[in-house]
């Protein structure tokens, strides 16, 4: 069984990027370090809380949670074998990134996220 390293990275779907960013900013008391018109992102206490434009599309529904993992594709398997289904599949996001979701059996989404 490989272990998941911890909440690395909560990602929240957004309509409009500068209204959200300005909130989150005047959240958490500082100015993102990733400003990007397809994702802005905050450090805070080793987590990365991240604005996704248009993330409803990209089928974010509401903020998921992403576990870092050292292998995406084992981790998926030992959750799927427990009785989580997939969401979606992984895929490389922002150059080394490869993440994934999942539902657990209550329909709850969560991710998994590894730097490779």
């Amino acid at each position: 069984m490989t272990s998941a390293q911890g909440i690395k990275t909560v990602l929240h779907p957004v309509s409009d990027i500068e209204a959200a960013k300005a909130v989150y900013a005047a959240l958490l008391g500082f100015q993102p370090q990733i400003d990007d018109p397809y994702y802005v992102g905050f450090e805070c206490d080793n987590e990365q809380i991240g604005l996704v434009p248009g993330g409803k599309t990209e089928d974010l529904s509401s903020p998921t949670v992403y576990w870092q993992v050292d292998d995406i594709d084992a981790k998926l398997a030992e959750v799927t074998a427990a009785g989580a289904t997939v969401k979606s599949a992984p895929r490389k996001v922002g150059g080394t990134r490869v993440v994934a979701t999942f539902t657990d059996p209550d329909g709850n989404v969560l991710g998994l996220l590894q730097d490779k």
